[in-house]
């Protein structure tokens, strides 16, 4: 088990975030999780990013939207106008019904492809909490009070997650621990995807490659 760091951490909320996200979870004895932001476009907090046979594919959460551009990320709902949860099974399906823990977790997460959820930061956390569950990470997880009353002492991780790489903040406690991935072969190994590729390729390991990843 890995020492956890006594500084609180803040974070956003995420749709099966990134790998790195989960090491800050595991890392950090306590975790904020910010619910008072204004909704940001194009960040993990509505899409993650997985590997297919054609390369990098971003999953997108609908989200509608309202007559003002700054709606707070606990008030964001999520549109259904498209099937868009059909489609995202059917591509995690693709992209990992060959690896070697799809069948053994499918169960545990395909009811998020079913179900619909009214609010995106519910669906986000009831995400999260399943997620921690497979990979066996200890959490103390709270929410924010208001936005920009930062807990004293607390790292502010808000904005450290984008997909955007040019815009991604610098992280000296992270260097991505290789593993085995489907398409290895034709891609070699690709960085910091959502946590569904590790979780579909490592399985129980996925806590030790996490672990792994995290740079003291």
């Amino acid at each position: 088990m890995i020492s956890k760091e006594e500084t609180p951490v803040l974070l956003s909320a995420s749709y099966f975030g990134p790998v790195s996200y989960y090491s800050k979870i595991l890392l950090h004895k306590e975790v904020f999780i910010e619910q008072f932001e204004n909704f940001t476009k194009q960040t993990y907090r509505n899409r993650c990013e997985i590997l297919g046979a054609n390369g990098i594919v971003p999953l997108v959460v609908p989200v509608v939207k309202g007559r003002g551009s700054k709606i707070l990320i606990k008030d964001i709902l999520i549109s259904y106008d498209t099937d868009w949860q059909r489609n995202h099974w059917r591509t995690i399906f693709s992209a990992y019904n060959s690896s070697p823990y799809f069948t053994y977790y499918k169960d545990d997460l395909k009811h998020f492809f079913g179900k619909r959820w009214k609010y995106l930061f519910d669906f986000n956390m009831a995400i999260n909490e399943i997620i921690c569950d497979l990979t066996e990470i200890d959490t103390n997880i709270k929410f924010t009070d208001a936005f920009e009353v930062v807990p004293e002492g607390t790292l502010n991780l808000r904005n450290a997650f984008t997909p955007k790489k040019q815009k991604e903040f610098p992280d000296d406690n992270f260097l991505a621990h290789e593993y085995t991935q489907v398409f290895s072969e034709k891609f070699g190994f690709v960085s910091n995807l959502s946590i569904l590729d590790l979780l579909f390729n490592e399985g129980p390991n996925s806590y030790n490659i996490i672990a792994s990843s995290i740079v003291n």
